[in-house]
């Protein structure tokens, strides 16, 4: 599998907001943040929110949505709805919609991200697979 980095979200975390359950915890984080890459650079449009489920066993479920508005490559004005996921083997697995036609092959694309800590928030990066 060939990976290749489409995009990298620069996310300032808001606060946070939680609720304890009996059978899991829920935390909601709301976010801005700013996006770039070869074929994209724009920023948050309001706030986006990170939702994490904490099992009692520890598994934990997370879900990040949020809309950006930048450029696209070609310079055009454009939209991305970004929604990323855990899926049931614990790889971020994002979706993304958008106006752009540059863009739109990656609604149908192979999508993986990671999260790594930064000052204030995190830092997503997202690739996408492509057979080798």
């Amino acid at each position: 599998m060939k990976e290749e980095l489409i995009l990298t979200i620069h996310v300032l975390c808001t606060g946070a907001e939680a609720v304890k359950g009996r059978r899991e915890d829920v935390v909601m984080v709301p976010f801005t943040g700013r996006a770039q890459g070869p074929d994209f650079t724009g920023e948050t449009v309001g706030p986006g929110v990170d939702t994490q489920r904490i099992a009692k066993d520890g598994t934990v479920r997370l879900s990040a949505r949020y809309m950006l508005a930048g450029r696209d490559s070609a310079g055009n004005s454009c939209r991305l709805f970004v929604e990323n996921q855990s899926g049931e083997d614990g790889v971020l697995r994002p979706r993304i919609v958008t106006d752009s036609p540059v863009l739109a092959a990656w609604e149908d694309a192979r999508l993986r991200s990671a999260v790594e800590g930064a000052p204030g928030g995190v830092t997503v990066r997202i690739w996408r697979e492509t057979e080798a």
